[in-house]
């Protein structure tokens, strides 16, 4: 849970340097980052990626040094760093990797599961049409949960980056939502089984034209609360990505708060930016509105959220590390501003119930400016 005790010394400082992770432990936010965000980045246009590759490595023990050398602490994955090219599990990369990480006193997080790269999963992964191909992407989720376990993470997570469609009349939208669902009450079934949380991470499209299966964080709550009536508990819930969130230009605080009403968890964040109804640039977090990014992260904090908070940015022309530190700066300053809002938070309630917008402003303006 979120402390409020320390939070006076912060006031009206700009936290930089240490001052970013002392805040960050004092008020028990834990901060993590993607491997990837350590990575190269490619694109259509640049397709051999942006660093020089006599100086640059994509090894993940290099990527997991310069999440180290940022100053953060967890770590999230993708169960593809622990495949051989046969996609066999390599049980020796996890055993060095959870070594590498317990000597740097870092935290793995979470298990993220890419059924997109493989053009098996052209067509999807577990809401594929052919009965094979989505019999192999659960196994293909079963065997991250195993990874995520012996590895040591608390959650696994589905992003469905080829579950969709791309034209009218594509596919069968019923059947898509059936194959879905029955994939994911699979998933979630052998998730509980190992004592893991699994969430699922909603996105409206990608650059191909394409409509995902999952396209809303709204649509995904009501997939869940369906996959747990059918397993029981509430073992299932969401990944809350503000980048797609802006995609759909919905107001992300909204989302946290729409989902503790519903009872859906949260299992993780992904924290980045976007601009308004584009695609997922994935920017450097607290480099756009800083207003929706600070209530956003308010309503974490309000609604009691206690998970990881993960950069998942893909700063193609940046030095990863700068961008990984930065990005953390920013989220701190934004979330401490938000935690002196939660501290004035019986006053603005008083002026929201009398409708005294002026009254909330006039309370919020000088923490966003000056706090």
């Amino acid at each position: 849970m979120i402390s409020l005790e320390k939070l006076e010394q912060y006031r009206g400082v700009y936290l930089e340097g240490g001052a970013v992770t002392a805040f960050l432990d004092e008020c028990n936010i834990k901060f993590a980052a993607g491997h990837w965000t350590a990575g190269d980045f490619i694109d259509r246009f640049a397709t051999g990626g942006y660093q020089d590759k006599t100086s640059f490595s994509s090894e993940l023990e290099a990527q997991i040094e310069r999440v180290a050398q940022a100053g953060v602490r967890g770590i999230e994955f993708h169960d593809h760093c622990f495949r051989r090219s046969d996609r066999s599990v390599d049980m020796g990369k996890l055993a060095s990797i959870r070594a590498n990480l317990k000597d740097r006193g870092m935290v793995p997080t979470n298990m993220n599961n890419n059924l997109w790269t493989d053009p098996r999963w052209k067509f999807g992964g577990i809401s594929n049409p052919d009965p094979s191909i989505r019999k192999a992407a659960l196994e293909s989720v079963k065997e991250s949960i195993e990874m995520a376990k012996e590895l040591g993470c608390a959650s696994v997570s589905l992003w469905p980056g080829s579950d969709g469609w791309d034209y009218n009349f594509e596919v069968d939208y019923g059947l898509l939502i059936d194959h879905f669902i029955e994939g994911a009450i699979e998933i979630n079934t052998a998730a509980k089984n190992n004592s893991l949380i699994f969430g699922v991470e909603a996105k409206l499209h990608e650059p191909r034209e394409g409509n995902l299966v999952i396209p809303t964080t709204h649509t995904a709550a009501f997939i869940a609360k369906i996959v747990n009536e059918s397993c029981g508990g509430t073992n299932m819930g969401v990944c809350i990505d503000y980048g797609h969130e802006q995609m759909y230009a919905v107001e992300p605080a909204f989302t946290v708060h729409f989902l503790k009403k519903t009872g859906i968890p949260l299992v993780n964040f992904h924290i980045n930016t976007a601009k308004l109804h584009s695609n997922d640039e994935d920017r450097i977090c607290g480099t756009g509105d800083l207003w929706r990014m600070i209530d956003f992260c308010h309503a974490a904090a309000a609604t009691g959220y206690d998970g990881w908070y993960g950069e998942d940015q893909f700063t193609y022309r940046q030095d990863p590390v700068y961008a990984i530190a930065i990005s953390m700066e920013l989220f701190a300053n934004c979330m401490k501003k938000a935690l002196f809002i939660l501290a004035e938070e019986k006053k603005i309630s008083e002026f929201q119930e009398k409708n005294q917008f002026e009254n909330v402003l006039d309370t919020v303006k000088k923490i966003v400016y000056n706090g």
